[in-house]
C-alpha cells in the first residue's frame, strides 16, 4: 500500500524503464491513481482519448501537454492541475528527464469495466 506519493516509486519507475500507474483508489465512477513518469511521452501521432474525464495534479517534475485544437502546449510544473474532459483528445509531448515526473490522476464519470 502507498503512504507517500513521493516515494516507494516500483521498480520500473526508480530504473525508468517505464512510466507506471498504481491504483489508490477504485470506486463506481472515480479511479485515483499514482503515475511515475521518468522521460516518458505518447508516441508520435497518438492521441489519448477517454470516455471518462481525468483531472491531474503536478506533484513533482514537470510535463508537457498537449490538447487537441490548441495550438500551444500546456507546460505544467509542480502544483499545476489540468482538468480533461470526457472525449478530449490529449497527448504528453515530454516528462521531465531529470528526474521522476509523480503524477496525482483522478478519473471520473462512467469509467470503462476493464478499468
Amino acid at each position: 500500500m502507498i503512504t507517500n506519493l513521493l516515494r516507494d516509486f516500483p521498480a520500473a519507475a526508480n530504473n525508468a524503464s517505464a512510466e507506471t500507474f498504481e491504483t489508490l483508489l477504485m470506486q463506481p465512477n472515480l479511479h485515483i491513481e499514482r503515475i511515475v513518469s521518468t522521460g516518458q511521452a505518447s508516441p508520435p501521432d497518438f492521441w489519448y482519448c477517454q470516455s471518462q474525464g481525468e483531472w491531474v495534479l503536478v506533484l513533482q517534475g514537470s510535463a508537457g501537454l498537449q490538447l487537441e485544437g490548441e495550438a500551444q502546449e500546456r507546460h505544467l510544473q509542480v502544483g499545476d492541475t489540468l482538468n480533461i474532459p470526457p472525449g478530449c483528445r490529449h497527448r504528453v509531448n515530454w516528462t521531465d528527464s531529470n528526474g521522476p515526473t509523480v503524477w496525482l490522476a483522478v478519473h471520473y464519470g462512467e469509467l470503462p469495466s476493464s478499468a
